[in-house]
């Protein structure tokens, strides 16, 4: 019980969120798709076409998502990472395309991504060169961030490879500035507390003034202990980084990775769960022209994606370690709340894990009475509860129940 107290504890710190980046952007979590964990800085596309960095991605990726149902879930954003460019600028100074891969340019790109209904994201970086070597933005934020407007871009990650780490807020809130100047909305995806974090706790109220998302932590890979290590992370920080969130700017714990190799179906749908409680953008990096229909059923799950995009706008976060559970809670608009609880043995079969006010304080929620409806790791409609209700749920390892709970 005093693990339960001590969280809450530090959660009552919290302070209402900061002024956002008012660019009219991010209103809810960003949906999409962003190649860089499945698809990596792959540009071979003489041996390996069909999987390369090239426009052939892009607009299959968007085909499959108008005819595939995701964009009528929600995803809209089609998005290019490291490794698109050409090796040098054009004469004019400006960022182009590898002819060879992108032979129609970005334009070009955009337009059919447009056509599509759907919103077209960029990478760049603001050093001297991108993490994979490509040409950076410093020194070129205006001609950048004028030049992704001229092409129709709706979303700029923005990296922060190949520069002094005290020079980041400086040259993340320049490009914030540029981009604005266009007259474009273009979506901002910063790192600034990435690469800050290693040598001081960085200010979330400039992050959250000049971003509309920003990664705290290590990237993703594909495999549960990537997964665990993010949220672990998160909750260890989350006194800092919960209260910046909400509408116009969210932390980003980086992509999802269901649909891929590493993750069994139990973990991808903790970390759906878990994403959609931290009110964390939903981008996936898989390959959507050839995915496991559970996979796909999962990501798709409109219950899940409306926790996720649920107007509040309040990140959830952890309340409670009780027995190898962990307990997530993120209150929804009309007063609702949704829980996930997570059950981080590895070992053994599936366990209960009862709703009581020992184990979860905000279980007053149902005085007098509650509607509870279990989203994960099936859809079941378990009625009205009270506080004194003996209700268990029962949790596979590494698995979560993801519920939501509406007080009557």
């Amino acid at each position: 019980m005093s693990a339960v107290v001590l969280v809450l504890f530090t959660i009552g710190a919290f302070i209402s969120p900061v002024r956002s980046l008012d660019n009219g952007l991010a209103l809810k979590p960003t949906m999409g798709w962003l190649h860089w964990e499945r698809f990596m800085c792959n540009v071979d596309c003489d041996t390996d076409p069909n999987n390369c960095i090239s426009e052939n991605l892009y607009m299959q990726m968007a085909d499959v998502m108008v005819t595939e149902g995701w964009k009528e879930a929600g995803y809209e954003y089609v998005c290019i990472d490291d490794c698109w460019p050409s090796h040098q600028r054009d004469a004019k100074g400006r960022l182009q395309a590898d002819p060879k891969r992108f032979p129609r340019g970005i334009k070009k790109l955009a337009d059919y991504v447009h056509s599509k209904g759907l919103k077209l994201g960029i990478y760049a970086d603001l050093g001297t060169f991108t993490c994979g070597g490509f040409p950076g933005s410093l020194g070129y934020y205006d001609i950048d961030a004028q030049t992704f407007a001229d092409w129709g871009v709706d979303l700029l990650k923005f990296d922060g490879c190949y520069m002094k780490w005290t020079l980041l807020g400086e040259g993340y809130t320049n490009m914030s500035i540029a981009l604005n100047q266009t007259g474009r909305s273009i979506l901002y995806s910063c790192e600034w507390p990435l690469y800050e974090w290693p040598y001081h706790q960085p200010d979330y109220a400039a992050i959250r003034k000049a971003c509309n998302h920003w990664r705290n932590f290590a990237d993703v890979y594909d495999s549960w202990d990537s997964v665990k290590t993010i949220l672990d992370w998160t909750a260890d920080h989350q006194d800092v980084i919960v209260p910046a969130a909400g509408p116009g700017g969210w932390n980003d714990p980086d992509m999802l990775v269901i649909g891929n190799f590493g993750l069994s179906h139990t973990q991808q749908e903790s970390q759906m769960a878990l994403w959609a409680i931290m009110a964390a953008p939903l981008l996936m990096s898989n390959d959507l022209r050839d995915i496991c229909p559970r996979s796909k059923q999962l990501l798709q799950n409109t219950r899940i994606i409306a926790i996720s995009q649920d107007p509040l706008g309040r990140q959830g976060y952890r309340t409670a370690k009780v027995d190898s559970f962990e307990v997530w809670e993120r209150h929804l608009s009309g007063g609702r709340l949704a829980l996930a609880v997570m059950n981080k043995q590895e070992i053994g079969g599936p366990r209960g894990f009862p709703l009581t006010l020992a184990t979860l304080p905000s279980w007053k929620i149902c005085h007098p009475q509650c509607n509870v409806t279990q989203v994960l790791p099936s859809y079941k409609e378990l009625g009205v509860q009270t506080l004194l209700s003996e209700l268990v749920v029962v949790v596979n390892p590494s698995g979560t129940a993801l519920l939501t709970v509406t007080p009557i």
